[in-house]
């Protein structure tokens, strides 16, 4: 149990830093309304990652069912959910100056959001096999077509600039994480 402890300290630690870079990113809108724009697709990929966090740490509780830790588990976990804090640095960068706005600086960075995005839905699936053959989500089907078309639509996000398409893209996906949420955690 030291080890789950441990982890889960590491966990907070990095998942509370993404968090509060989101954070830091959204309110300079109110702190400085006139200073810069809200870019709409932007602030959509800015609350699904949000959800994937809250998501993604509330899961975690299930790391208790690993009975034995090693470090090659521990490592992997880390790698993983420095994962989120690349898509939160990504959402939001220290400045602006190379580009006119969020739309600007969304569509230029669109690649390597959506590669790690990708990322995150691969490492996702690792995560479940770490967690052993008797996990639930091991044997479900809806999850591995979850992880299969979501790093699919990540991959043809990369290659797609239209701004409808990204837009529709954000809606789909952040619909789709609440009601997976809302079913898996049995939310009447």
């Amino acid at each position: 149990m030291e080890e789950l402890t441990h982890i889960k300290s590491i966990i907070g630690i990095i998942l509370g830093l993404s968090l509060t870079h989101l954070i830091k990113g959204s309110v300079i809108f109110i702190q400085h309304p006139g200073r810069k724009k809200i870019y709409f697709v932007h602030s959509l990929w800015v609350f699904y990652v949000f959800l994937l966090i809250i998501h993604f740490w509330w899961w975690e509780f299930n790391l208790k069912l690993i009975t034995e830790w090693y470090f090659v588990d521990y490592f992997f976990i880390i790698c993983y959910i420095l994962i989120y804090y690349l898509l939160c640095a990504i959402l939001y960068p220290d400045d602006l100056v190379d580009y006119t706005g969020y739309e600007d600086y969304f569509y230029s960075r669109k690649n390597w959001f959506f590669a790690i995005l990708a990322m995150s839905f691969i490492a996702d699936m690792i995560d479940t096999a770490i967690k052993g053959g008797n996990y639930f989500l091991y044997n479900q089907t809806e999850y591995y077509v979850r992880i299969a078309s979501h790093v699919a639509l990540c991959l043809v996000a990369i290659k797609i600039h239209n701004k409808i398409f990204h837009t529709v893209l954000a809606i789909l996906f952040i619909v789709y994480e609440l009601s997976y949420i809302l079913r898996l955690f049995n939310i009447e």
